[in-house]
């Protein structure tokens, strides 16, 4: 199966190459692999809650978000 976002893998990023990651309000809601990432070689999407705390971590791959604004 092919994602609509994954047409184009020329402009996706690679999935959980790196172990932080910062986000914005306008990234909410946050999930990971975000958006802009290949979701063909990574775990499945989860929605991770980050608006309380200001950070969140994946229980997938460990990759750890913070919000900066």
């Amino acid at each position: 199966m092919v994602h609509a976002t994954d047409a184009d893998n020329t402009k996706l990023a690679e999935a959980s190459t790196a172990n932080r990651y910062e986000v914005s309000r306008a990234d909410l809601p946050l999930s990971c692999p975000l958006p802009d990432m290949k979701l063909w070689n990574s775990h499945p999407r989860v929605y991770l809650p980050i608006e309380a705390s200001g950070q969140a971590k994946c229980p997938y791959c460990g990759a750890e978000f913070s919000l900066i604004d």
